[in-house]
């Protein structure tokens, strides 16, 4: 799931390579390197480029970060490390929306750009962002996100969930179509999700696993089947449930692998929504992912209260009840197939599972954090097997659902 790096030892190779293959440039300008010095009255921040590029730097509140929106640029680093910095305690970086690159700077208190500039080759040195850092109070700080226009417009901006539709519609015809899977692979871009010990990066094994979901879903020629991610990107969390509502999906099925202090902890888990957790794990996790936009340098001072609303629906209460016999079905098929948590199908708050319409569970795939999960995670033909139960489970779940129609 989602980490904040403390320490950034070997995290640029991790950003940039899944089972030791690089990633190829985007673009044409490449990020070589970050540094950053530490020095008594500021920290500079350097980006190290193969080119000029424009940039945009604004800073938000409640965690302190500090946000640098580039245009779509390849991130290839050597790897490198810092020691535990006066002011940036981690970063991330990685493609925010199409056409838009961001690095997110946690800092550990309030500080402002007192310097942003770009600067030309130089001896040794190519092309380089380079940013200044100095202490501000509070007071300064939350001022100047005040002052700070607001982002450019963006594809994903928030969307609203959508409501069910009016009990009307249901008595209208509906054209006969396959069920509509919506595959979500968890995290993306700028937010890469949890990190095992051999270097696998969450947001790639799942985006490895939705793909092969997908086309054993395809293969059977009884659904039609769609990703809320593709490519590594970053889609907020309420983007993916109206991703799925606006293709009129039949069921959200959202695929993680989660890391967790205890490296001896291993094994798969399925969730779905509770407006109270099934146990504190479950509440923490929840909790974890809820912060995937935060994560991703997303402004969250005006949310709306609209997900708050919908639980209380009398559609998703019948809706969480569909979602927990999917889960029946795909706890009883994955537990013949890779190792299951004793608690097998666990409840929480997840934001991704929202939807008032669509039956939604989170399968938790395994634990990064632990050596023999992360090992099988990365082998295909586990991933093969993982994907096979799930198809399994889901077609269970929709032969019920049908002799129950009828």
């Amino acid at each position: 799931m989602c980490v904040m790096f403390r320490r950034l030892a070997g995290l640029a190779t991790g950003w940039l390579c899944f089972l030791g293959v690089s990633v190829p440039a985007l673009a044409g300008v490449v990020a070589e390197s970050i540094r950053v010095g530490d020095y008594q009255s500021r920290t500079r921040f350097v980006l190290d480029l193969s080119g000029p590029v424009d940039f945009r730097i604004f800073s938000l509140a409640n965690p302190y970060r500090i946000v640098v929106d580039l245009p779509e640029i390849a991130w290839r680093f050597k790897p490198t490390g810092i020691p535990d910095g006066k002011r940036i305690t981690g970063y991330r970086y990685g493609l925010f929306q199409p056409g838009q690159s961001r690095i997110v700077i946690d800092v550990s208190k309030p500080v402002k750009v007192s310097k942003a500039f770009l600067l030309s080759p130089q001896g040794d040195f190519g092309h380089r962002l380079v940013i200044d850092l100095t202490d501000v109070s509070r007071e300064a700080f939350l001022k100047a996100v005040k002052l700070t226009p607001p982002p450019r417009k963006e594809a994903s901006k928030e969307p609203p969930v959508q409501p069910p539709p009016p009990r009307s519609d249901a008595k209208k015809p509906r054209k006969k179509e396959l069920p509509l899977i919506a595959i979500d692979p968890g995290h993306g871009g700028v937010d890469p999700g949890a990190h095992g010990r051999y270097g696998t990066w969450e947001k790639n094994i799942v985006l490895e696993q939705a793909r092969e979901l997908r086309r054993q879903l395809l293969a059977t020629g009884r659904y039609r089947v769609i990703l809320t991610r593709d490519r590594d990107i970053f889609v907020r969390l309420r983007e993916r449930i109206a991703i799925a509502q606006r293709a009129g999906a039949d069921l959200f099925i959202s695929l993680h692998a989660d890391s967790i202090a205890n490296s001896k902890v291993r094994g798969g888990s399925v969730y779905t929504l509770s407006e109270k957790a099934s146990d504190r794990e479950a509440e923490a996790l929840a909790a974890k992912e809820n912060k995937a936009d935060i994560i991703a340098g997303v402004d969250l001072s005006e949310q709306s209260e609209t997900v708050a609303r919908i639980l209380i629906d009398l559609r998703q209460r019948l809706t969480k009840n569909a979602s927990v016999a999917l889960a029946k079905h795909l706890v009883s098929n994955l537990g013949n197939t890779t190792k299951m948590l004793r608690r097998n199908h666990r409840f929480a708050g997840f934001a991704v599972l929202k939807a008032p319409e669509i039956p939604s569970v989170l399968i938790e795939m395994g634990y990064l954090s632990n050596p023999a999960d992360e090992k099988m995670l990365r082998s295909l033909d586990h991933r093969r097997k993982i994907a096979r139960a799930i198809v399994e489970g889901v077609n269970g779940y929709i032969e019920q659902r049908q002799a129950f129609n009828r």
